[in-house]
This record gives structure tokens, sequence and C-alpha cells, in this order.
């Protein structure tokens, strides 16, 4: 059976290019490094504002990532003529309002369901598969089943804040959101606020665990631990 894939969210190197302006550092250079030192995908989540990946970046990253491509972003129009023109091999879609600074929770898969299952549709007919960032409330989870969706992106964000005072307490209301996700057809993700240091017990607690897409965190360890190196480490926290 694979193991729990890592996709590495590069954002954080766009900002920081962004910040002097030019090419430095490269995009897609560290996307192709992130590759080669073992990433099993590439994440990028364009704003509306592209204060870190503009949307041209994402139409030259689809010509060098060799491992999976997955979009995050909030499905408005701009959103999805990108996504159904660059057709990456996944698009996790997210409830952000247009100012937001980060991803901080998941859909209400029922107040929100003729748009999700709307545009998991065209989706799904452009051959991308579609995974939705949702909390763990089991009745959200089952409805995502219904939009048609083929996974989720488990919110990890309460888990991370959560984790240094009680781990078992932290990952409680993740485990049977799991068992909830899989027996409704779903396929289980996860992201937000993953490290080296929580990492390893939530994979341990969530055997189903497909896929983290893990960003800030990875880069801030990079400038330490080096960027090959601080990927060995991630890797070796889901085996």
């Amino acid at each position: 059976m694979e193991g729990t894939r890592l996709s590495v969210n590069i954002n954080k190197i766009a900002l920081l290019r962004n910040a002097r302006g030019g090419a430095i550092p490269n995009l897609l250079q560290v996307a192709q490094d992130c590759e080669r030192f073992g990433a099993q995908g590439i994440t990028v989540h364009p704003r509306p504002d592209e204060r870190h990946i503009r949307y041209r970046d994402i139409y030259e990253l689809k010509e060098v990532v060799t491992t999976e491509f997955n979009i995050e972003g909030y499905p408005d129009d701009r959103f999805m003529t990108m996504v159904l023109a660059v057709k990456p091999h996944q698009c996790t879609l997210v409830p952000d309002p247009p100012g937001v600074l980060t991803s901080n929770s998941g859909w209400d898969t029922i107040q929100h369901q003729a748009l999700l299952t709307r545009v998991i549709a065209q989706l799904k007919n452009a051959g991308i598969r579609v995974s939705l960032f949702i909390e763990t409330i089991p009745r959200l989870i089952e409805q995502a089943a219904l939009t048609g969706a083929h996974r989720i992106e488990l919110y990890t964000g309460p888990y991370a804040e959560q984790y240094g005072q009680n781990r078992q307490a932290a990952v409680a209301p993740y485990v049977p959101a799991a068992i909830t996700a899989t027996a409704a057809g779903l396929g289980v993700n996860a992201g937000h606020d993953l490290n080296l240091h929580n990492l390893r017990y939530f994979k341990q607690q969530i055997p189903q665990l497909l896929e983290v897409s893990i960003g800030h965190a990875l880069i801030c360890d990079a400038l330490y631990l080096g960027l090959e190196n601080t990927i060995q480490q991630y890797l070796r926290q889901l085996e």
C-alpha cells in the first residue's frame, strides 16, 4: 500500500521573490528541486491580489512539474478559468474570502452545496480530481460526498494549536472524521500548520491519510536545515 504523499506548497517562495521583484528565488527551479529532493507533489494557492503565487506562475509551473500538481483556491470565475485551462492533477477548493491572510476554516458543504456541486462537475468533466478543504464535522463530510468531490482535505489548524498541550485530545476529532470520509467514499488529505513536531503523530492516528500539503513550516525549517534535508525529514515523518 502506497504511503502518505508529501506535496510542498511553494507560496512562501513566491512571497520572498515578490518582496524584491525580479526572479530570485526562481520559483520554477525551487519546484523542480523539491521534486528532485523527494516531494511527491507541488501545491500552489493563488490569492486574488497575487501577493505570492501569480496566475502566470501557474501556467509556467504546469510545464515543469512532473509530480502531482495541486492548485488550491476559491472557485470564482477567474480561478475556474485558470484551473480548467491548466488541468492540474488535483484542485483543492477552499472557502477563502478575498482578503483572508491564510485559510482558517473549511467549507459548509450544506450551505454551499449548489455552488460546490456545479463547480465540481466542471472540474471532473475536465479530468481533474477534486478535494474540499473541510473541518471535522461528520455531517459536512457526508455532504461533501454528495457534491461529487473525490477527496476532502482536513483543516489541521486546530490540531496544531492543541498539540503541545494534549496531543490525544488534539487528534481526537480527526479520527472519526477520517473514518466518516472513508465510509462515504472520500479520500483523505490534510493540511495547515503541520510540521516536523506534530506530523508523525497525526499520520500514526490517521491511517487513511493519502496526502499532506505543507508550505509555511517546511520553508521555515529549510532556512535552518536546507531544502533537501528538510524535505527528507518530512518524508521520514510520513513513513
